[in-house]
């Protein structure tokens, strides 16, 4: 029995700071060979990527996956388009909340399952002001200090 892979889990830490997510969605992710073999390996970037709806499908664009190394000429382009699966019960829902004014879909997290399928949490975004980015460094700074004055004592 082969041994369980280690879960890969790669966060957008931008996207809890630059929006307001309000909801969250988990979808599979349709890949080729050489890009589950480098996200396995923990090659991907979401910090740029975000979602699109073309003809009732959701899209995912930006989304940087390092070329596999031992991928030869099979090797797939780092940033191309990705479709992605969810029921069309929940795509329906995501076209209609999408439609409000400000609001765009933005991934999470990429993970991989222990079966070594590729997930990818999406969030319901709003973009924040400036005083809020404020806010939340504010916020965070304080978290901090109070972290290291419960070490110190």
């Amino acid at each position: 029995m082969a041994s369980k892979e280690a879960t890969v889990n790669i966060i957008n830490r931008k996207a809890s700071f630059n929006y307001f997510i309000s909801d969250t969605w988990e979808a599979g992710i349709v890949l080729t060979g050489t890009e589950i073999k480098a996200v396995r390996e923990g090659k991907a970037n979401l910090t740029d990527a975000y979602c699109i709806f073309k003809n009732d499908d959701l899209w995912i664009k930006n989304l940087h996956i390092s070329a596999y190394d031992n991928g030869g000429y099979s090797n797939h382009p780092p940033r191309r388009e990705r479709k992605l699966l969810l029921h069309r019960y929940q795509l329906r829902r995501l076209m209609s909340k999408l439609k409000e004014k400000g609001v765009t879909l933005i991934p999470v997290r990429l993970y991989t399952t222990e079966r070594g399928f590729a997930k990818l949490e999406l969030g319901l975004a709003k973009g924040k002001k400036m005083f809020d980015k404020r806010d939340s460094i504010k916020e965070a700074e304080a978290k901090r200090e109070v972290g290291r004055a419960m070490k110190r004592s």
